[in-house]
């Protein structure tokens, strides 16, 4: 590794590339696309679950944790990938679903046999009122038991009780499995869930969902603890980072503080939670810019106190695209795409880039329920429709599904793409004149070109990685500025968010501008900033 926190790009197997055909992406297109990854100059791999399994939630229902679904390749192929992957000094990180398996896995079908395995879950005479996250209650009935299975996600999806020794160590055999193996990263699934209170205690919650039951559970952090110190804690640099759902700053910290020898980064998400009216994901409304910029803020300046790393991301595979979410992809998806790049990737922590983020795509545009095929999608249109015309719930699976980000990468001109000779099992993005990878690569002033200089910007100032952060003109309604500070060294990044012109008067001292989205090479005493432009110089002392 080249640095103490690796660049992570984030890969979603299914939709990244096919090579056989079949219309799913597969393990040997991402051994085929590696030198693709090496020279945009990333440090890790992050993979999305490749472990057998029905597929009902796109490999988050795993079947089997220790053996590879066919659809994506062999054992021999991975350990191909890691090998090849470590010959271009790029790290591998596979994504561990430790909350919940599949209803198919062995362990839930022995449960349903042997009373024993019962407690390997939580399976209950009477049900609470807890909601899925996935929509519906979170407990479904078994007439052969006449019980009820706790399911925080999808109904195949039923939640592991780590309360119960032998699961956890079943877990940690599967972790230590994976690091023998030679992987170099772990992300944990919606890990701060997988704490529940004593299952004798469950009750009905007449003030939500449920989540505050189980979120940032009991006995969380002596799991996570425990886990490190039993698998990942006992290999050299492992970097490991948990998904963290509805959890709080304290908590967050407390994860990630280095003494607590817990995780090393983590992923939160209230950030991509300004545009949800009241709360709630699926009701819309414009972003809350200032919200924005408080809660990024107040996590960077709890985590630096700490010496903590959080992750830095606005896509992921759950996630809109951001391009499309908080810029604007019609008229300015260059400078879009890049001044939010440019926000996230020069903050204080572990930076993320979710496939295809680095040449801008956009959301999916999908006009259609037949283009869907994300479960939560399909279950909240047919919520959205009682209360709704079919078109009103459709723009909110525009703006709001997961399949925006799902969607095949588009490689070059050719059928599909380039993506598959076969039938994609996702549609491609429907938005007009895409710009391919193909399209990246051959132009010096693409998206692409641009990530690899604020790569390059972040492995060559050490500023970036371990100076401290401030954040400026916190009330400003359109511009972002913190400034980075090492070793007496000092550097600006401002952002504008939106799509108009904006006097900016910057430091008086500018040594030099570092990077530019707009061609800027100087900056005046007062100046105009550009629609979505991104501005870093460097101050003198």
């Amino acid at each position: 590794m080249q640095n103490k926190l690796p660049i992570v790009y984030q890969i979603y197997p299914k939709s990244f590339y096919d090579t056989n055909g079949d219309g799913i992406g597969d393990v040997q297109g991402i051994i085929e696309k590696l030198d693709y990854l090496q020279y945009l100059g990333i440090d890790m791999i992050w993979l999305t679950p490749i472990f057998t399994s029905p597929q009902r939630d796109n490999g988050y229902d795993v079947a089997d944790y220790l053996a590879i679904d066919p659809v994506f390749g062999t054992m021999e192929s991975v350990e191909t990938l890691i090998q090849e992957a470590k010959k271009r000094d790029i790290g591998i990180m596979f994504d561990m679903v430790l909350n919940h398996t599949s209803t198919e896995h062995a362990w839930f079908k022995r449960a349903l046999k042997d009373p024993q395995y019962q407690d390997f879950y939580f399976f209950r005479e009477k049900p609470t009122n807890w909601e899925s996250k996935f929509g519906g209650n979170a407990w479904e009935y078994v007439e052969s038991l006449n019980l009820y299975y706790l399911h925080l996600f999808d109904v195949t999806q039923a939640d592991l009780n780590w309360e119960h020794e032998p699961v956890f160590q079943a877990l940690v055999d599967v972790v230590n499995f994976w690091l023998d193996k030679g992987i170099q990263g772990l992300r944990f699934d919606v890990i701060n869930l997988v704490s529940k209170p004593n299952p004798d205690t469950f009750e009905d919650d007449f003030e939500g969902d449920g989540r505050r039951f189980y979120t940032d559970g009991p006995r969380i952090h002596e799991h996570l603890h425990r886990l490190n110190q039993e698998t990942f804690g006992k290999y050299p640099n492992i970097t490991t980072v948990g998904e963290l759902s509805s959890t709080d700053v304290q908590n967050g910290v407390a994860y990630a503080t280095p003494e607590n020898k817990e995780l090393s980064t983590i992923f939160n998400f209230h950030h991509l939670k300004v545009d949800y009216k009241d709360g709630k994901k699926w009701e819309l409304m414009p972003f809350d810019f200032l919200q924005f910029k408080t809660l990024m803020k107040t996590w960077q300046d709890a985590m630096a106190a700490n010496n903590a790393n959080m992750s830095l991301f606005l896509n992921n595979h759950d996630q809109p695209r951001s391009v499309s979410r908080f810029g604007n992809d019609q008229e300015y998806p260059f400078e879009s795409a890049t001044a939010l790049a440019t926000a996230m990737q020069l903050m204080r922590g572990m930076p993320y880039i979710f496939q295809g983020e680095e040449i801008g795509l956009p959301n999916a545009y999908f006009d259609s329920i037949d283009d869907y095929r994300d479960v939560e999608s399909i279950n909240y249109y047919e919520i959205l429709r009682t209360s709704m015309s079919d078109n009103e719930a459709l723009e909110i699976l525009r703006q709001r599904s997961r399949d925006n980000s799902r969607t095949p990468i588009p490689w070059d001109d050719t059928i599909h793409h380039g993506f598959t000779t076969g039938t994609p099992w996702l549609g491609l993005t429907k938005y007009p004149n895409v710009q391919t990878v193909a399209d990246n690569l051959d132009n010096p002033n693409s998206v692409f070109h641009y990530y690899r200089k604020l790569i390059a910007l972040r492995k060559t100032l050490r500023i970036i990685e371990s100076g401290s952060i401030t954040f400026e003109a916190m009330d400003h309604p359109e511009l972002m500025i913190y400034t980075r500070e090492y070793n007496g060294e000092t550097i600006v990044v401002v952002i504008n968010f939106y799509g108009n012109t904006v006097a900016y008067q910057p430091k008086q001292n500018v040594k030099e501008i570092l990077l530019s989205n707009v061609g800027r090479t100087t900056l005046t005493a007062t100046c105009e900033l550009k629609p979505y432009e991104a501005c870093v110089y460097a101050i003198t002392a």
